[in-house]
């Protein structure tokens, strides 16, 4: 099971990272904390302090076309906030 998806660079995630040293990531909504906790350690190096998860429910769409309405919804998803101690940062960036 993969559990880590993809970190969530967006505003908000990014001002929590620089007051509170708390990253964002979207994560399988079959992980549980301890399982972010040590992929996250290992594949970042860092010593997780706190992991806050949050599980977000998928949005209804519509939209109008010439064939008419078409309906769908966004699949549900989970956050997982994981803060690291004092000192550990974690760079998005460094691969690009």
């Amino acid at each position: 099971m993969d559990i880590m998806i993809k970190p969530i660079v967006t505003e908000k995630a990014t001002s929590l990272s620089e007051k509170f040293n708390r990253y964002t990531f979207s994560v399988s909504p079959a992980a549980n904390k301890v399982q972010i906790k040590n992929l996250v350690e290992s594949l970042y190096g860092v010593k997780v302090v706190s992991v806050n998860t949050a599980k977000c429910a998928g949005k209804r769409k519509a939209r109008y076309t010439k064939a008419g309405l078409i309906r769908g919804q966004k699949p549900s998803y989970k956050k997982a906030f994981v803060t690291v101690a004092e000192g550990d940062t974690i760079d998005f960036y460094s691969n690009i």
